[in-house]
């Protein structure tokens, strides 16, 4: 069997070897991504006066034709196909002949896969980033039709107090904003070239990086050969933002299970976005909540494995870097998943607006307008939290309603009671970021902005 390095060797490589090192199966995802490098690099090897025009030429249609060969699904790998690179240079030196062998001229695949790899991660970072943006669109449009529709905010999961249900939405979303920063800011960090490092030394031959790096599109070429081929903090960086990115997913459907439980019973699941049980009948099982809770463990897996992975490595390059991909390439494949099927559940679910506002409406929910209300009219907090405290623990051991407790007492009064009548707390939310119709109405405006800013840096 011949290989990229049987020269070396007196003989083949052994079975099991091959078996343990080989990532083609996984790796031949980054096809499109190999040959747009292994195109650049021919450009720019032909400005180095290696290839002339005619191998150029000759070179570049076959990269063409294995590219239609990939896609098609007629492309044939052999046994001695490491990985996709392998693969690719292979099948063109087939084709091209003699100019063929020369594509590899000053680069290592250690450069190659490393540049596979950021555009690769470049490319899905951005796809990654546009899917939120279509899930905020959603979460946007949940909220604007909630309207006036209240419901309990929790702390501890304790009733606490009433919020409209446009805002809790859009706490989400500005969650999954800052996710978008954070995929962003990596993928700028992850803009820079490595073709050109070689192996870990750079070439004697004159390589021009950054006309590669221009070509491929990258802000940067690298800036110390051992660095760039031995660096993998871009994927670390992604790998942190998308196990992220799924804490915040898994905190979504984990309100979706709670709500959508008998005990809650604050929202209805649609029938496509739901599951039944194979013994019990009654069963509507919101599966892609709990997913979606599930895999977010999945995707701090692939992190702190990774890191794990990185921690020991000397410079440059060694053979556990082939570790990064598979992580990289499911922690990609299931945030895009959870998305799409997030995306889908929360704009097809109906809120159970009754039964939402009847658990805010509980008085014990006022207890901090109470205290305000009396801060209002000069008395220091923590006396106010003091007398509106006792109310409520009168009210609750002796069974007695609190509206009566806070129309008997000197501070309060019938004015004061006014406030334990249903929707009256939410409304009067009013400070700026707060759970109230003005200051939600702006905040509604700001996310829209918001959203539009971010598909435009996204596209960028």
């Amino acid at each position: 069997m011949t290989t990229l390095w049987h020269g070396r060797f007196a003989g083949g490589p052994a079975e099991e070897l091959l078996a343990y090192t080989v990532s083609l199966p996984y790796d031949q995802r980054l096809a499109p991504d190999d040959l747009v490098g292994s195109r650049a690099h021919v450009k720019g090897l032909v400005r180095a006066g290696i290839l002339d025009g005619d191998e150029a030429a000759a070179v570049f249609a076959a990269l063409d034709q294995v590219g239609d060969e990939l896609a098609a699904g007629t492309f044939t790998f052999v046994p001695s196909d490491e990985d996709i690179h392998t693969a690719v240079e292979r099948r063109v030196t087939e084709i091209a002949g003699p100019p063929g062998a020369k594509l590899h001229t000053g680069r290592s695949r250690n450069d190659q896969v490393a540049t596979g790899l950021r555009l690769y991660t470049r490319r899905m970072l951005g796809d990654v980033a546009d899917r939120i943006i279509a899930f905020q669109e959603v979460i946007l449009g949940s909220a604007e039709a909630a309207g006036d529709v209240y419901l309990p905010g929790y702390t501890h999961l304790q009733r606490a107090q009433p919020v409209l249900l446009s805002h809790h939405l859009l706490a989400h979303g500005w969650a999954l904003s800052r996710d978008v920063d954070r995929l962003l800011a990596t993928r700028a960090r992850a803009n820079v070239s490595p073709l050109g490092a070689g192996a870990l030394a750079g070439s004697s031959l004159p390589l021009d990086p950054h006309g590669v790096a221009a070509d491929l599109g990258f802000a940067a070429a690298f800036e110390n050969s051992l660095d760039a081929v031995g660096d993998r903090d871009f994927v670390a960086e992604a790998l942190f933002d998308l196990a992220l990115l799924g804490v915040h997913l898994s905190r979504i459907g984990e309100e979706i299970v709670l709500w959508s439980s008998e005990e809650f019973g604050f929202v209805t699941l649609d029938d496509g976005y739901s599951t039944g049980s194979s013994m019990l009948p009654q069963k509507k099982n919101p599966d892609i909540a709990e997913l979606a809770r599930g895999r977010a463990g999945r995707l701090i897996g692939h992190l702190t494995g990774l890191m794990a992975t990185l921690k020991g490595l000397p410079l440059a390059y060694n053979r556990d870097l082939q570790e990064d991909k598979e992580p990289l390439f499911d922690a990609f494949d299931q945030v895009l998943l959870a998305l799409g099927a997030l995306a889908g559940l929360v704009s097809t679910a109906t809120p159970s607006v009754e039964r939402m506002q009847a658990a805010a409406d509980s008085p014990y929910l006022v207890a901090t307008d109470l205290a305000e209300w009396l801060v209002e009219r000069g008395m220091p907090f923590r006396d106010a939290h003091a007398v509106v405290g006792a109310l409520v623990r009168d009210s609750i051991d002796r069974h007695v309603p609190l509206d009566e407790l806070v129309a008997g007492h000197p501070d309060l009064g019938d004015d004061a009671v006014a406030l334990l009548e249903p929707g009256v707390a939410v409304r009067r939310r009013r400070s700026p970021g707060g759970a109230g119709p003005d200051p939600v109405a702006i905040q509604l405006e700001s996310f829209r902005e918001r959203i539009e800013a971010d598909r435009l840096r996204v596209e960028g």
